[in-house]
């Protein structure tokens, strides 16, 4: 970790560090992990089950009992909307909590696993964002994949309202956005979960993609693929993916020092 971070310091480049749970023991050890290599913020996100009320109050209980720690030790703690909460529930959080060192980290997609809008769920967690998971997804109906299902695909080849929320937040002044290149993952709909206002599944941001299935776009079974393909599957998607990205950004006059992590 030392060489590390002396490497970092060395170029000039930040880090953020990711990790998952809130339990207080592992939240501590993570922040003095992310201490020690000198980065500025650590994202994880809730670990709990069971009722959403129930989730939320444990999830703040948590990190309630570790921003102290982070604010001594000058991280922010972001906490990702991870197939778990709507917004407005992980507002809830942060209320709860209500310390600088605890922000949100917005994902453009993961609102889907809990059918809220992308942009509602902008919307309600605006003023919290501290970064971004920059994404794209297309939905894929029960009748074609078993189950209502959110498949990643590169960023421009599914129906996620990029521009419009890239142009939020930009205008919101963020600039921490982490580009992601989802392709061939897949997540269900989060159990319980009915459409909220504004969502009608196969329009919008919901849409459906239809078979057949172009696998430089979209696959469901990794295993009906050869390793090889794969591998260079994937390395298509992140390059056109990337390209969009980047057009994206400049496309709305962003500006600044580009740096590409793998």
């Amino acid at each position: 970790m030392d060489r590390l971070s002396a490497h970092l310091v060395s170029h000039k480049m930040s880090l953020e560090v990711d990790t998952s749970g809130t339990a207080p023991t592992h939240m501590s050890e993570m922040l003095k992990v992310a201490h020690r290599m000198g980065a500025t913020s650590l994202r994880t996100y809730t670990r709990h089950f069971g009722d959403v009320a129930g989730m939320i109050k444990a999830t703040a209980s948590d990190l309630a009992e570790v921003v102290g720690e982070a604010n001594d030790l000058g991280i922010v703690i972001v906490l990702e909307n991870h197939e778990d909460f709507t917004g407005p529930e992980l507002v809830q959080i942060i209320e709860k909590v209500d310390h600088q060192s605890l922000k949100i980290l917005y994902d453009y997609g993961n609102s889907q696993m809990v059918l809220e809008d992308p942009e509602l769920a902008l919307a309600a967690v605006l003023p919290h964002v501290h970064s971004v998971h920059f994404k794209d997804h297309a939905m894929i109906c029960a009748e074609h994949a078993g189950q209502l299902t959110v498949a990643g695909v590169p960023i421009g080849d599914g129906f996620l309202p990029l521009e419009n929320l890239t142009r939020r937040l930009l205008d919101q002044g963020l600039r921490r956005i982490t580009f992601e290149n989802v392709w061939a993952y897949t997540a269900a709909i989060c159990a319980g979960r009915e459409p909220l206002s504004d969502v009608t599944l196969g329009e919008g941001s919901f849409a459906y993609l239809t078979p057949p299935f172009d696998p430089s776009m979209v696959i469901l079974n990794q295993s009906e693929f050869d390793l090889e393909d794969l591998i260079r599957l994937e390395n298509d998607a992140l390059i056109r993916g990337s390209r969009a990205f980047f057009n994206i950004l400049t496309g709305l006059g962003a500006k600044g020092d580009w740096v590409v992590a793998a």
